[in-house]
């Protein structure tokens, strides 16, 4: 019986329901345009945003940071499943070149009907609990900005 033990720290899963169908949310994930304008934490400024939608393709952003330091995130989709599901690679470079290691991203979509959906962010592989906790903050962030953002378009 092979049985797989994760470190502690490697997995970060946050849940959230949006008053959006299942279809809308899944769009604004997968659509440059709509994602150029969610897709960073809360208080970041996105500058940049690049998406190739499907397994094999590459995704690119940069934000300027609240101190005015520029990141890049970047990865390759591994799935995309609509409208239920994306898996992408994760990879972090700050401004001082710093190249954090690739992590993984899973979301999934839940339709629960009357048109809500609960999403669920999946991000495992990190090396350490800070970097996981680094991610926490940038993902809460980013998923209230989100949440705004499908609910008032």
């Amino acid at each position: 019986m092979n049985v797989m033990v994760k470190p502690a720290g490697t997995e970060l899963v946050l849940t959230r329901e949006l008053k959006a169908p299942r279809e809308r949310v899944f769009a604004a994930w997968i659509d440059v345009e709509q994602a150029s304008l969610w897709w960073v934490p809360r208080d970041f400024t996105p500058l940049s945003c690049e998406m190739d939608v499907r397994p094999g393709g590459i995704w690119r952003r940069r934000m300027r940071s609240p101190n005015g330091d520029v990141i890049l995130k970047h990865g390759v989709y591994r799935e995309v499943a609509a409208p239920e599901r994306l898996v992408f690679t994760y990879i972090t470079e700050n401004a001082a070149g710093v190249i954090d290691p690739e992590t993984l991203v899973s979301v999934t979509l839940a339709d629960l009907g009357g048109g809500r959906t609960r999403l669920t962010l999946w991000h495992t592989a990190f090396e350490t609990e800070i970097s996981r906790d680094d991610h926490r903050g940038g993902w809460t962030g980013c998923l209230e900005r989100f949440a705004d953002f499908i609910e008032k378009t």
